[in-house]
């Protein structure tokens, strides 16, 4: 079991990917973790053949236990007979699945066939995690599901195409049927034509018009959605087309906030139902102590952040320094490289800093490694940890590699994909176990200035406050520039206030001199 961060005692294992006895690749992702944070996949260290397999799906882990074995090439004869298989995936591994409408009517498949005739218990559909979760998501029985992956592997495109062949018999197009937003938007991606889904926020009923996936009413009217609207909803992912208009006719950031807050009330009841036994009638009126998280019930994600944070202040003797940079070289270049480049590669001002921060510690190691065993060991490479809000609640910190040897359109490009897998609870184990410096940007939530908290064992972390529009003298001429405040939070048993001023120096520097477009 690797450590995958400095607060993280034990990990969950979800899934094997390789079965005893098939070859593996030094690199191959070869299993899945649950830790408090994220889903991660775990890859091979070494080629070989896998061998046994320790433990099993569902098995709680502490980090540097053995998880299986491999053993050199051509030495898996006869290994995946002795490595037994848990014959259902473990519970952990099994997302709630929603209520949807029956489907009845739809005409029967061999596989169902095959599945009700008598016989011994069919083996468990396989499907990674993050498929199972669509599945659930969808209301998918992944056993009526034929993969088109590796050994019969489930694929997500083998997941949307059952969902939406089962909407299709149960509500014939034109009509409107019961399909949750999900499916709906699954069935866009598919075919390129909007689907009417119904509001997500499950205490609505009797909808009097029909959404589409993107937040257009299906008709001749459309949706009016206001922009912070549209901004709130993007930060806290939430679907415009799950969302009904409010008393003006618009989409507005309370239907957001309503959006945001229904699926998490919604699951909290659900999970408080099954669990608590029945309760006798209150003489009072009053919220239920269980639908409210208390010591006992508190987000696993937030207690790693809390015990990672407070060993942070408890222990690291932080220094903070800060800087004003501005930013009209700088974005005027971003500008023009922009418009040589399609919409889905453009940069944006964040990518600009993750660059200068990146090439600054490389030329400062001193604030780019860690703090263990009471001495400083320099990281291997420019490993920039990315803080990243995920939408359920919670951050996480994965790395961009080597980022010092990126161009900034590379950067972004990283950057782009590494949000994205973050979000859908896909990163691998070497993106949060390495990071060698932290970059947390809140500018884009309104913020002008980041004093951060180190994360140990690292020795610095840079805090990124949004671009403004300030008075600016060049040259003894005032006018008004755009400008961004970045500060660094460092470990003073590793440096000083001397070598954090010449990284912010260094920083600044990078920003004015990025490459030619």
């Amino acid at each position: 079991m690797p450590s995958l961060g400095a607060d993280m005692d034990e990990g969950t294992l979800l899934e094997w990917l390789v079965r005893p006895g098939e070859p593996v690749s030094a690199g191959q992702v070869v299993a899945v973790v649950d830790t408090a944070k994220s889903a991660v996949e775990v890859e091979a260290f070494e080629s070989g053949v896998m061998g046994e397999q320790v433990v099993g799906p569902g098995t709680k882990v502490p980090v540097g236990a053995p998880l299986a074995r491999i053993l050199p090439a051509g030495a898996g004869a006869g290994v995946g007979a002795a490595a037994p298989e848990p014959a259902a995936p473990a519970p952990a591994a099994q997302p709630m699945a929603p209520v949807l409408a029956p489907r009845a009517e739809q005409p029967p498949r061999p596989a169902a066939a095959a599945s009700a005739a008598p016989g011994p218990p069919a083996a468990a559909p396989l499907a990674t995690p993050l498929v199972r979760h669509l599945a659930g998501e969808l209301g998918v029985d992944l056993t009526a599901v034929r993969g088109t992956g590796p050994r019969g592997r489930i694929l997500r495109e083998d997941v949307e195409r059952e969902a939406l062949a089962a909407h299709e018999v149960a509500a014939p197009a034109g009509l409107g049927g019961e399909l949750p937003a999900a499916a709906g938007r699954a069935r866009a991606a598919a075919t390129g034509i909007p689907v009417a889904v119904p509001a997500g926020v499950p205490a609505v009923t009797g909808i009097p018009a029909a959404v589409t996936a993107t937040g257009t009413a299906v008709g001749e009217r459309r949706a009016r959605v206001s922009p912070y609207a549209r901004r709130l909803a993007a930060e806290l992912g939430v679907a415009l087309g799950d969302l009904l208009p409010g008393p003006s006719g618009a989409v507005t950031a309370a239907e957001v906030r309503a959006g945001a807050q229904a699926p998490r009330a919604a699951a909290m009841t659900a999970a408080a139902a099954e669990v608590a036994p029945p309760a006798a009638p209150a003489a009072e009126e009053g919220p239920a102590p269980s639908a409210t998280p208390g010591a006992d019930g508190a987000d696993p994600m937030r207690q790693a952040i809390a015990r990672l944070m407070a060993r942070s202040n408890r222990e690291v003797p932080h220094y903070y320094l800060e800087t004003t940079i501005e930013l009209s070289e700088p974005l005027a270049w971003m500008h023009a490289r922009n418009r040589e480049l399609d919409v889905a590669r453009r940069i944006v001002p964040a990518a600009l800093v993750l660059r200068a921060v990146a090439q600054a510690a490389a030329k400062h190691p001193e604030l780019n490694g860690f703090w263990v065993e009471d001495a400083f060991r320099p990281g291997e490479g420019v490993h920039l940890g990315v803080a990243i809000s995920l939408r359920g609640g919670g951050i996480v910190a994965p790395a961009i590699h080597h980022a010092d040897r990126l161009s900034t359109v590379e950067l972004m490009g990283r950057l782009r994909d590494l949000v994205e897998r973050a979000r859908a609870r896909r990163l691998r184990r070497t993106e949060l176990a390495d990071p060698t410096i932290t970059v947390t940007n809140l500018g884009e939530q309104g913020v002008d200035l980041v004093h951060g908290v180190i994360h140990p064992p690292q020795v610095a972390l840079v805090g990124v406050g949004r671009v403004l529009e300030r008075p600016w003298a060049v040259d003894g001429m005032l006018g008004v520039r755009p400008v961004v405040r970045v500060t660094l939070a460092a470990d003073h048993r590793a440096t000083d206030g001397f070598v954090g001023s010449r990284f912010l120096t260094e920083v600044d520097r990078q920003l004015h001199t990025l490459e030619e477009p």
